[in-house]
């Protein structure tokens, strides 16, 4: 046994259970156990496999210094993001990426997917960036990259042919945003060909408003329906489900529970941009995650944007984004806890299509919360106190103390 950590508590188990690793590998949950190895003491605490933030843009972070905010709408925010992109260069963009990142490790987050905006404002340059990133930081996260047309497609076919080279070079997945686009139809069908000729997932963003009529969604389920893509297929904001009815709502769930597509609510960005032109009982524009996962949808909480005008606020805490939509969405009970915590773990790999969990043979990849359940995690915003990837210590932040006279 190369490393043992001591006295965690798991969500498999009511007691205090050892993780005994070895070859990056857990080779023993159990209490008590007899191993001669450095250890560390979890001294009760909640160990689990790390946050996954499934949906975040590293390359366009950290850029309010360059933007005006006016308006605090979606129409601005993209315009004032196109201006400030064009004069991104590689050093710039993984300078501010790298910052975030190590921001993302210190909250505890093991596994993420970026999307990166590919041009013909920001070329290839951010995507090489990012590209380092993900070499760089290998050693303490996992970063999946997709490849992202933000401000349409058909309307300019470079960016088609950019995402396909950026597709070549390396990305992981492919992405699109119909909203932006004058043919959203034709947008979907051309970001699902890209898909299919390099073998990826799909991720869009969808519906990033209030009007109920106009849904990209019927879009989505369709080609995913017409390709055989159930499973493979993501969709990031869905604030429309924000404002229809609660048997409407449940309608679409089931059928994205039928079609395989899973469902992002990005909680900050949405309270922020929706409702701008409603002046009394401002609508929170925020999906309802749990009602889509109690139909049985994947459905997941990200972070997405982070200090710039999408967000202009954030630092890469999935604990404290869980927090939020557990006030936005007026959860309480336990069980309630459990699952918005799920959805910033367990059930964002599942999106990702990634394995998970804390069992022997699986990878040594765990987090070290200051709280004893999952439940708790969230009701608190639990601090993370360390975490090891295959094993390794990668990130240490201990318990503050008070020195009492």
């Amino acid at each position: 046994m190369d490393f043992v950590l001591r006295n965690a508590r798991v969500a498999t188990s009511g007691d205090f259970v050892d993780i005994g690793v070895e070859n990056g590998r857990i080779a023993a949950i159990t209490p008590n156990l007899d191993a001669a190895a450095s250890e560390y003491d979890a001294a009760g605490r909640l160990a689990f496999p790390g946050f996954v933030d499934c949906h975040i843009h590293l390359d366009k972070a950290c850029i309010l210094d360059r933007c005006a905010i006016c308006e605090g709408t979606l129409a601005e925010a993209v315009r004032e993001t196109a201006r400030a992109k064009a004069a991104f260069t590689e050093e710039d963009v993984y300078a501010r990426a790298a910052n975030l990142v190590e921001q993302a490790i210190l909250h505890g987050t093991m596994l993420l997917r970026t999307f990166v905006e590919v041009d013909p404002r920001a070329g290839l340059r951010s995507l090489a960036a990012i590209r380092r990133i993900k070499h760089d930081y290998a050693f303490a996260i996992d970063i999946e990259i997709c490849a992202f047309a933000q401000e349409g497609l058909t309307q300019e076919p470079e960016t088609e042919h950019l995402l396909s080279d950026a597709l070549a070079a390396g990305a992981d997945l492919v992405g699109g945003c119909p909203y932006t686009d004058p043919d959203p139809a034709g947008h979907v069908r051309r970001i699902f060909d890209l898909a299919e000729r390099f073998g990826t997932l799909v991720d869009f963003h969808v519906d990033l408003d209030l009007d109920p009529e106009g849904s990209a969604l019927p879009h989505v389920m369709e080609e995913t329906e017409r390709r055989g893509f159930g499973g493979r297929v993501s969709v990031g904001h869905a604030t429309k489900l924000s404002a229809i009815e609660p048997e409407a709502v449940d309608a679409v769930a089931r059928r994205l529970a039928a079609t395989g597509i899973a469902v992002t609510v990005l909680p900050a960005t949405d309270l922020f941009l929706t409702g701008r032109d409603i002046r009394r009982l401002v609508p929170r524009g925020v999906a309802p995650a749990h009602l889509l996962r109690r139909a049985g949808v994947t459905a997941t909480i990200a972070t997405n944007n982070v200090l710039n005008p999408f967000t202009p606020f954030g630092d890469a805490s999935l604990i404290r984004m869980a927090n939020l939509y557990a006030n936005v969405a007026q959860l309480a009970r336990d069980e309630e806890m459990e699952a918005v915590f799920a959805m910033v773990s367990a059930d964002a790999a599942r999106l990702m299509a990634r394995d998970y969990g804390l069992r022997i043979g699986a990878p040594a990849d765990f987090v070290l919360l200051d709280v004893a359940t999952s439940a708790a995690a969230v009701r608190e915003i639990a601090a993370p106190i360390a975490s090891w990837r295959s094993g390794r210590l990668v990130m240490e932040r201990p318990a503050g103390r008070i020195f009492h006279p």
